[in-house]
């Protein structure tokens, strides 16, 4: 059974990053917001496996909630967190019966790696199916990703608009989602609509709905994605493709709340969050005059830039169990596992389609895969499958293609591998050089910034001339 964990802190965006740092490591994670909402829980129901807390919170701090865990749970394990690291605060948590204090910022890692020394790694069932909110949770250990949980949970409660920006496939609707799952009108609705996908003059109708009449086709009154979104939360996914007769309307909803419906004279107040996204420059197509300035400045409250995949890469593993777990929950079958060669193979991808052209590849190695353990060349074959994306990194990840080469050498107990990964270098550095200068070392030194000297030592003693070209005078 998978071990639940408490989280108590009145800072929101702290709950929010421990709780998913914990969540992705196969914990269940509920979470508190004062003492007294965690003693109450505790009331109606079993306790949890270990519970974290902050020191300073309105009413009960977190050593009062300290000590009345103890009276009634002494063998909980209780980590107490504090910003203010005084000698005070630490002796009173451990006088008390803490298990450990952490200071913040603390690292999530180490955080995550407590837990397992006190209860074990979790093992959550492999058949137990994902709830709603975690199947479209965002996942990622990076520190860009991270530092994109914390925004979120900064914020979610916050009535702000947020711009998302970020290539295709990077999961702007899923951040979208998040802010308002995290949100004080989470029990509201959250409404999409991608505007690209929506023909320019049916828009109008599906933004602000229409009445009956108001034309051909309009049989009867139809209510539009901002009435729908009423209280709740309104997402307009590929803003940077909006005509601009729209944004004008756009702008007056968010400057006064009303609109009217096409057709209609009776004026509509809704009361709706915007969160809007696009992978487009929208600097650009202000200065172009295809989007207003206005406009921008509406909407660009705050903005939240989603890294592509390619900056991400130590988070393609997590990314493909969770989709390969996926699959097989959906065909009923095991989940597939990847090989250390395959997941390198898997790091050294361009991916230009990002996330979401990781999810077709997981889904595509679940059906076609003829083993439940995958290896490179099954990931080569999937990438090479009809519609698959190039699979060469950009000439600028040459380093990618040296980690996924480290992980091969790591993952078969190689020795020597900084030295060997040199020499390599070396030597690529080397032939690139006096194939450019056609043979001339003196050349091929200075545009490496080398000396000569050096180059010749590195050349050794079978390559103290270029294979081909002029000899040096």
């Amino acid at each position: 059974m998978t071990p639940t964990l408490w989280v108590v802190d009145d800072d929101r965006s702290v709950r929010f990053v421990l709780a998913t740092a914990l969540r992705q490591a196969g914990y269940a994670v509920e979470e508190f917001g004062d003492a007294a909402a965690a003693l109450a829980a505790l009331d109606r129901g079993g306790p949890p496996a270990l519970l974290f807390t902050d020191v300073r919170m309105p009413g009960d701090d977190g050593l009062a909630l300290l000590e009345k865990l103890k009276q009634r749970l002494p063998q909980l394990p209780v980590v107490v967190m504090s910003a203010y690291t005084d000698v005070a605060s630490t002796a009173g948590a451990f006088r008390g019966g803490a298990h450990e204090f952490l200071s913040k910022p603390f690292d999530l890692d180490e955080a995550v790696a407590l837990v397992a020394r006190v209860l074990g790694p979790a093992a959550p069932e492999p058949a137990a199916p994902a709830a709603p909110e975690e199947a479209d949770a965002l996942i990622g250990r990076t520190p860009a990703m991270r530092e994109l949980f914390r925004a979120i949970g900064r914020l979610a409660q916050a009535p702000l608009s947020v711009l998302i920006t970020g290539e295709t496939g990077t999961g702007k609707e899923l951040v979208a989602r998040a802010l308002h799952r995290e949100s004080p009108r989470a029990m509201r609705p959250f409404v999409a609509l991608n505007t690209a996908a929506i023909p320019s003059e049916l828009l109008e109708s599906e933004l602000f709905g229409h009445e009956a009449g108001a034309f051909t086709g309009a049989h009867k009154r139809h209510v539009g994605r901002f009435e729908q979104a009423d209280g709740g939360t309104l997402f307009l996914d590929e803003i940077g493709d909006m005509p601009l007769p729209l944004q004008t309307r756009l702008l007056r909803v968010l400057a006064e709340g009303e609109f009217f419906r096409v057709g209609g004279r009776e004026l509509i107040r809704v009361d709706v969050r915007v969160i809007a996204a696009t992978h487009q420059p929208l600097e650009k197509r202000v200065a172009e005059g295809r989007f207003r300035a206005d406009l921008l400045h509406r909407l660009d409250v705050v903005r939240l830039q989603l890294p592509p995949l390619r900056e991400r890469r130590e988070d393609i593993p997590l990314l493909a169990e969770r989709f390969l777990a996926a699959a097989a929950r959906r065909t009923g079958g095991a989940p597939k596992r990847l090989a250390a060669d395959a997941i390198a193979r898997l790091q050294a991808h361009a991916w230009p389609g990002n996330v979401r052209e990781l999810e077709n590849l997981c889904w595509r190695l679940a059906a076609l895969a003829p083993g439940e353990r995958l290896g490179a060349q099954d990931v080569e074959r999937a990438l090479g499958a009809p519609g698959a994306q190039a699979s060469a990194p950009p000439p600028e990840r040459w380093d990618a293609l040296l980690q996924a080469w480290a992980r091969e050498e790591l993952a078969r107990h190689a020795e020597d591998i900084h030295a060997r990964a040199r020499e390599r270098l070396d030597r690529a550095l080397l032939a690139a050089a006096l194939e450019y200068t056609g043979g001339r070392r003196s050349e091929a030194a200075a545009r490496l910034g080398l000396g000569r000297n050096t180059l010749t030592r590195k050349l050794g003693p079978g390559r103290r001339r270029a294979p081909s070209g002029p000899s040096e005078s």
